[in-house]
């Protein structure tokens, strides 16, 4: 199995299940993270947000595992998806004092994620995967 696919298959395990889970337990994020819904239509934007997005991040990551064509596009979309909510999380660590286990859990998550998938879409174009 090649690194690539190991990779997707990995990001599939982390935010495939995730996302279902916060979608249909949108007040966990309330304990873990303080986000909290002040309204109805909070907690459908939860369970969209951190949910419906999280789990289509991973669905294309498994679907990648299963269409060797889709492994491109999502490795491209974790490149821009990690890279972004990486790079805002730690604007909001510096911005806002926002340090806590699950900050710094996130952005061990995103910030190699968005690194990892940006060389594999390097060695991809070389063909070197």
């Amino acid at each position: 199995m090649g690194v690539t696919r190991l990779f997707l298959g990995f990001s599939a395990l982390v935010w495939l299940p995730y996302g279902v889970f916060c979608a249909v337990h949108p007040t966990f994020l309330a304990d873990v993270a303080g986000v909290v819904a002040s309204s109805p239509t909070a907690l459908s934007e939860i369970r969209a947000m951190y949910g419906g997005l999280e789990a289509g991040i991973g669905a294309l990551c498994l679907g990648a595992l299963f269409r060797p064509a889709l492994a491109r596009p999502a490795l491209l979309m974790l490149c821009f998806v990690c890279g972004g909510l990486g790079l805002t999380r730690l604007a909001g660590l510096v911005l806002d004092a926002s340090g806590s286990a699950y900050t710094f859990g996130a952005l061990a998550l995103e910030i190699p994620s968005a690194v990892i998938a940006s060389l594999l879409v390097r060695w991809s174009v070389r063909g070197e995967r």
